[in-house]
């Protein structure tokens, strides 16, 4: 099965030079659902363009009879933050121009629909696919009127000439993955919406973390953008007595640590989203779903109960706990070698937890400043 392969200009720099973006289009002979890949929003994190090309290369060995519906990659989909450098070190977290994160930018439609109440009484009688066709044609009208402002002569910051071209990629797709890893060193894990939660074990991932109200999140970041407007009509046609499940869902894989393509989680994404696709009718394939499928358990957290831990004090960090390992209320996870410079010798000062959980992300940096992010911990619940 070969892929379409197109080139989309993104901007143009003061050298001339222009920036663009590069997508494959696999496309299967029978009809069906759009996925759409996506890998290195967030500079530093380039371990989703070894899962994207190794997908390429497993695709293309298909017949184009396994494929149904069609399946969208797009690497490298910032090269404006991929490229941004501080001596040895990749930063591309946020934009500099602006200091906007990356991935809090984005378009969401149900910000603006004032009139979701009244579309979703117009549509009660209709059925989830009518309704779904329905309701994507008013998202990609709404999305045109971004364009017309980005073409008008006044034109529009970077931050939205860039998404405008990013999400104009995949506002029809079905199913939207968004690989990132830890801008420092972390488990391998993904964010999960509600009334997802049943599809997250397809992944194949031990621990998620579960974005269980809209209140804990604005919409701003790419899966949320992709995904909230959908949620919120499920909520009001539900409030109509009419409960519906659309078949859409949002994913962010994070796939362990930011500056690495670490085999083991390269590994992990490629498999886990093989036997995703195959879950969701898109690929088949034999030995798929994996026997396993079927017993794993994804420990998911709420969002809300992640505790991040910022440095007491400014120092050295030693003594750390490694990521991965379960701690308990008033365990010691790390100390600060403090050289205070008030005449005394320097200090070892003890930072315990708050509460037990697991250690799932920590500064890859051992000197902090005081207030600057150290580690975090997960509580985690099976679903």
């Amino acid at each position: 099965m070969i892929p379409t392969i197109s080139t989309i200009p993104l901007i143009q720099v003061a050298s001339g030079d222009h920036l663009s973006l590069q997508f494959y289009k696999f496309t299967g002979t029978q009809p069906g659902k759009k996925a759409y890949l996506q890998a290195n929003l967030h500079g530093a994190e380039i371990v989703g363009n070894a899962v994207i090309h190794q997908l390429v290369e497993f695709l293309i060995t298909l017949d184009d009879a396994q494929l149904f519906g069609e399946i969208w990659l797009v690497p490298v989909c910032n090269p404006i933050s991929t490229n941004q450098r501080t001596h040895h070190f990749s930063t591309g977290r946020y934009n500099v121009y602006d200091g906007k994160d990356w991935n809090r930018i984005f378009w969401d439609y149900e910000k603006e629909c004032n009139y979701l109440a009244a579309f979703a009484k117009s549509q009660i009688h209709l059925d989830p696919y009518e309704i779904r066709k329905n309701y994507l044609q008013l998202i990609q009208e709404s999305f045109e009127k971004q364009l017309e402002k980005i073409n008008a002569p006044s034109g529009v910051p970077l931050s939205e000439h860039y998404r405008s071209h990013l999400q104009s990629l995949c506002l029809d797709a079905n199913y939207v993955i968004d690989v990132h890893s830890s801008s420092n060193q972390s488990l391998d894990y993904l964010y999960c919406f509600r009334s997802r939660e049943a599809s997250a074990k397809f992944f194949l991932l031990d621990y998620g973390i579960l974005m269980n109200d809209m209140t804990e999140y604005d919409g701003d970041a790419f899966d949320e953008a992709f995904l909230k407007p959908w949620l919120a009509l499920e909520d009001k046609l539900i409030e109509l007595g009419k409960e519906i499940r659309f078949d859409v869902e949002s994913w962010t894989l994070e796939l362990g640590s930011g500056m690495q393509m670490n085999p083991e989680s390269v590994e992990k994404g490629v498999r886990g989203i093989k036997n995703y696709l195959v879950q969701k009718g898109i690929l088949k394939l034999p030995g798929f779903p994996l026997p396993e499928t079927a017993t794993q358990e994804v420990a998911f957290t709420p969002k809300n109960q992640i505790k991040k831990y910022y440095a007491p004090s400014g120092g050295m960090i030693q003594s750390r706990i490694q990521v991965g390992s379960s701690v308990k209320a008033g365990q010691r996870l790390y100390q600060i070698l403090s050289f205070n410079k008030v005449g005394e010798l320097p200090t070892l000062i003890d930072v315990c937890a708050e509460q037990g959980g697991l250690l799932f992300d920590v500064s890859t940096n051992h000197a902090v400043n005081q207030a600057e992010y150290v580690l975090s911990i997960m509580e985690v619940n099976s679903q």
